[in-house]
């Protein structure tokens, strides 16, 4: 059974599995579920965190300071346990810090901290990536948080849409069978500011945002109480499902997949950040019920 801690408002509640300081449900004020349930038929991720890496590694290996090191897709984060280390009624942060199963395939003394807050009807994450050894530490880091498709608000799933603040007009990017980042860039989807669900947009797997004039949005029917999804400090968006899948995944990545062919050093990887010696980074996303 999964070792789940509870965090409540009026509003809003979470649970949150140790293994893998994963999103475990999300409900509405009426008890709905706002979360995908980790079907098997499906899929059986809920929310996981993409650490140290996001996607795929080209031929699953990556070079670092003239070494080669194999590593799986997303990281190893979201199989790894965490530890609560505080934990209230509103809020709980858990704790993953590098051990030898870790430095053999991450050669970097990390703390890496999810922190989970309940105020109203939003719920704040916010990841920190603290750098605890003695040389600069190259990292990604992802959310991938499944939410309903349709949401329980009686709306029919081919009325859900992603709307944005303003328009996006900037092509997008895919990915190749193997899971790496296509050269070319494509057509986007949206149309003005709204990019309409449907199931052959994910044929192809994860439509990739690069290039986005904002950093927020909202998910739902546009008669319907919506999701509000804001993701203030990633460069990258993707938004995926399995074609009939009855869940969206909305991502904020600071990291994308390795480009095509890629062979470079991991510190240039394109989405790569790095933290110095005893220093720390913060990325954070929310999710509120707005409407």
């Amino acid at each position: 059974m999964p070792s789940l801690t509870a965090i409540a408002s009026d509003q809003l509640s979470a649970e949150i599995n140790a293994m893998g300081a994963e999103l475990y449900a999300l409900r509405d004020a009426e008890g709905q579920d706002l979360q995908w349930d980790g079907d098997s038929a499906f899929w059986t991720g809920r929310a996981p965190i993409l650490f140290p890496i996001v996607g795929m590694l080209e031929g699953g290996r990556y070079r670092l300071d003239g070494r080669t090191y194999a590593m799986p897709k997303h990281g190893f984060a979201r199989r790894k346990p965490f530890t609560v280390i505080d934990a209230d009624s509103a809020s709980a942060v858990f704790r993953l810090v590098a051990d030898a199963e870790t430095l053999a395939i991450y050669p970097f003394a990390f703390e890496l901290d999810l922190r989970f807050a309940i105020a109203g009807a939003r719920l704040d994450i916010t990841a920190t990536v603290r750098n605890r050894g003695e040389t600069p530490m190259p990292a990604s880091f992802g959310f991938h948080p499944a939410l309903r498709w349709p949401l329980p608000y009686g709306r029919p799933r081919d009325a859900h849409r992603i709307l944005f603040p303003e328009d996006e007009p900037a092509p997008i990017r895919r990915i190749t069978g193997e899971g790496v980042v296509k050269p070319e860039s494509f057509p986007t989807p949206v149309r003005g500011r709204d990019l309409v669900l449907r199931d052959d947009l994910f044929v192809d797997d994860a439509v990739i945002f690069d290039r986005l004039q904002g950093q927020t949005l909202r998910y739902g029917a546009p008669d319907g109480p919506q999701l509000e999804v804001s993701f203030p400090n990633t460069p990258y968006l993707g938004v995926w499902t399995k074609p009939g899948a009855p869940y969206i995944c909305i991502e904020p990545w600071h990291g994308i997949a390795d480009p095509a062919g890629y062979d470079g050093d991991f510190r240039q990887k394109p989405g790569v950040f790095e933290v110095a010696p005893g220093a720390e980074a913060k990325i954070g996303m929310s999710i509120a019920v707005v409407g």
